[in-house]
């Protein structure tokens, strides 16, 4: 007898939070507009953080295939012969941290060096640039390429060894302050839907403050009267996140074409990460989780005001 009375209070508590879930959705409807100009403003502060985000993602994973075609160049001593070099050439590509061994002869310098830097050089006397070894390593491991460069630099025959890296260090730097920044964002833009949500639920409990006062009188308590309003912050995080979401999917979409048409100079294949299930559940999950908490704040505070008279 007490399970099933256990049982039916347990349905009946159900049905009613489906009620008020249902009613306060209903309650947004009612004023389209309004609701989606709020929504609207919500999903626009979470797809700007959202949007950075990815466009990192994808420029990191760029960098990362960028950064192991990274190259090391051996500046060779003016007094080898072409055997010398030859020889030290292929002694290099034999080299199991080594897949690859280009030789630039001074000629070929000057050529390239010309083409970008103009004539400057031709009033010299003579060619004043060096041999120089291209290697490409094996590894994309930073450490084990920093290990060969000081191998290399140790021969005999290589005068300056160099890792041309400078513009990654560039790239990963200046992408360092772009993340800090779209965390900045992130917080300040989280921080302005909270305040969004909470000025709503504010106006919505002062519209309703006779209500309120006679719900009071009759004995209800500040967590029966808090719920609509609860609810009402969960449908705007839900459907702020939902649009974020639409405009984040719908602006890679659009950009698929011009990214592959881009990548495809470089890469063979390459897809623009986009978000995938686990992120989309995360979006969504904090705009629910900014609407419950901005709701919650301003309804607890204006709900200690309103007493009943």
């Amino acid at each position: 007898m007490k399970r099933s009375q256990k049982s039916s209070q347990g349905s009946a508590w159900l049905s009613y939070q489906l009620y008020i879930l249902l009613s306060s959705l209903g309650n947004i409807v009612r004023t389209p507009l309004p609701s989606l100009m709020m929504v609207g403003v919500i999903g626009i502060a979470l797809a700007l953080p959202t949007g950075l985000y990815l466009l990192l993602e994808n420029v990191q994973y760029i960098s990362r295939d960028w950064g192991g075609a990274a190259q090391i160049s051996l500046f060779l001593r003016h007094d080898l012969g072409e055997n010398e070099i030859e020889d030290l050439a292929d002694r290099l590509y034999q080299h199991p941290d080594i897949s690859n061994v280009r030789l630039i002869t001074p000629a070929d310098a000057l050529k390239e060096y010309q083409t970008f830097s103009g004539d400057a050089l031709q009033t010299l006397s003579e060619n004043p640039l060096p041999t120089v070894l291209v290697i490409q390593p094996a590894s994309s491991d930073n450490a084990i390429n920093q290990i060969l460069l000081e191998k290399l630099q140790e021969l005999a025959e290589v005068e300056v060894a160099q890792f041309d890296m400078l513009w990654a260090k560039r790239l990963f730097a200046m992408l360092e302050i772009v993340q800090r920044g779209t965390l900045i964002l992130a917080i300040l833009l989280s921080l302005a839907v909270l305040l969004i949500v909470g000025n709503t639920i504010r106006l919505a409990v002062q519209s309703r403050r006779k209500e309120i006062e006679i719900n009071k009188l009759v004995g209800a308590t500040d967590a029966f009267i808090r719920q609509p309003f609860l609810y009402t912050g969960f449908w705007y995080g839900l459907l702020g996140g939902t649009i974020a979401w639409l405009l984040i999917t719908i602006s890679l979409w659009s950009l698929q074409g011009p990214v592959k048409k881009l990548t495809a100079l470089y890469y063979s294949k390459f897809e623009l990460i986009t978000l995938g299930m686990l992120p989309s559940a995360t979006l969504l999950l904090v705009g629910i989780l900014l609407g419950l908490i901005g709701a919650w704040i301003s309804v607890n505070r204006h709900l200690r005001d309103i007493q009943p008279s």
